[in-house]
């Protein structure tokens, strides 16, 4: 769960570096609270007010994680814009953000696996 609220203390960060696992938590805590929002949403028979306010609210933490996660590749935050090419665009993004990052110092800041750990 802290993975998750990282990212949302970095709400539009776009700076720097994100690790895989950062990424990956934050994608599956974000899913499971996208689906149990759409569940209360349905229940109470609001659908898709609440979940659009939730979808809504998460973009941008969404987008900076991306971004942190492709510079930490080695890559421009641009690259995420190749999921918009059909078929093969949404794959070549998600071997991209699945990839290791590179081990040394790059141009967006320092390998985030050798940070200290608090």
């Amino acid at each position: 769960m802290n993975w998750y609220l990282d990212v949302l203390k970095k709400y539009a960060v776009f700076s720097g570096r994100a690790r895989r696992k950062e990424y990956w938590m934050y994608t599956l805590f974000n899913v499971i609270a996208l689906i149990i929002v759409a569940v209360i949403d349905q229940a109470i028979s609001t659908y898709p007010l609440l979940y659009g306010i939730y979808a809504l609210a998460t973009f941008l933490p969404s987008l900076g994680v991306t971004v942190r996660r492709l510079h930490d590749t080695g890559r421009s935050g641009w690259w995420i814009l190749i999921s918009l090419v059909p078929l093969v665009g949404g794959i070549i993004l998600l071997v991209f953000l699945a990839s290791d990052g590179e081990a040394q110092q790059n141009a967006h800041g320092p390998n985030p696996k050798l940070a200290p750990a608090y």
